[in-house]
């Protein structure tokens, strides 16, 4: 047990949809949070992470911190998603081993699995097979920080460990038509649809692939229990164990923005992988699960989302 009471927790990557959950969940902990933003640290930076760990020491670090997007964005800038997220992970981890943290918490992604992985997904499945090749240079380099985490519990005795969630959603999501994952993407095209008066959504691909999808409040209290109960060099999936069709989500997402009409599938663009479900059964065997459905999750982000384009008027 890692008490997080009276604690400093570094949150790396705060103004994130994962990170600014984290930091609305450790509210309840009593423990100091610290942030640090972009302009005023760059985590790419090797001996400017270093400076801020040595300044702040922090008794524990959620590395929630990564350069992330959808299928277009990691076909289009391959170099930088590898660069930068193992520039990231690097510098964040080996700062906190330098100044004596005492807990670190990496977040990698379910794209860490092979395409063709038997499903659902077990921990051990790790490198059995070639990735998915869309996001296979994002995938390296979250291995590489699995990796690297194990690697200094192994010759450093440093309390690193893994988590690996599967696809997100929520407050603070991306709505980049250009960067955005599959679910925010389509919570836009279907408002904006709605909005303008149509009755179809296009949706990339043929609607078959399965995905898993989880709430960002329920993985940052997912990430909170790790931090305190979780101790061990494997990694750890954290999925909500519930996976259905990207045309099925898209009609929750049509009901969801009030769009009447029909799915309008573009197949000249790629699928990914074809089912992506996570098995989570050693995080529920410690004592966690997920809380939010995924009808009441998506209702909400719509909620927000329809709020925040009100305001941009």
């Amino acid at each position: 047990m890692f008490e997080l009471s009276g604690k400093r927790i570094f949150v790396a990557g705060h103004r994130g949809m994962v990170g600014s959950a984290v930091l609305r969940r450790l509210v309840a902990e009593e423990c100091e949070c610290l942030t640090a933003d972009r302009s005023t640290l760059d985590l790419r930076d090797q001996a400017a992470v270093r400076e801020w760990f040595n300044s702040n020491q922090p008794d524990a670090v959620i590395l929630a911190a990564a350069k992330v997007g959808g299928i277009r964005a990691n076909s289009d800038s391959p170099a930088d998603f590898l660069h930068d997220n193992l520039a990231i992970q690097t510098n964040v981890i080996e700062g906190a081993y330098r100044s004596g943290v005492s807990k670190l918490l990496f977040l990698g992604s379910s794209c860490i699995y092979p395409k063709f992985a038997e499903q659902p997904i077990t921990e051990d499945s790790l490198l059995t097979g070639p990735l998915e090749p869309t996001n296979e240079y994002y995938a390296i380099a979250k291995i590489a920080g699995i990796k690297l985490c194990q690697a200094y519990r192994r010759q450093h005795g440093c309390d690193f460990i893994s988590a690996m969630p599967t696809n997100l959603y929520g407050t603070n999501d991306t709505y980049d038509l250009d960067n955005s994952h599959v679910l925010p993407a389509l919570i836009r095209k279907a408002y904006e649809a709605r909005q303008a008066g149509q009755n179809t959504l296009a949706v990339w691909g043929s609607g078959t692939p399965r995905r898993e999808f989880l709430h960002a409040d329920d993985l940052a209290d997912a990430l909170v229990f790790l931090l305190k109960n979780y101790s061990d060099e494997q990694h750890i999936n954290v999925g909500s164990g519930i996976d259905l069709t990207i045309a099925e989500l898209a009609k929750m997402v049509m009901q969801a923005t009030g769009l009447e009409g029909n799915l309008e599938l573009d197949t000249s663009q790629p699928d990914g992988t074809p089912r992506k479900l996570l098995d989570s059964t050693r995080i529920r065997g410690l004592g966690w699960s997920p809380r939010i459905s995924l009808e009441h999750g998506i209702a909400q982000t719509v909620a927000e989302y329809a709020a925040g384009a009100s305001k941009r008027k």
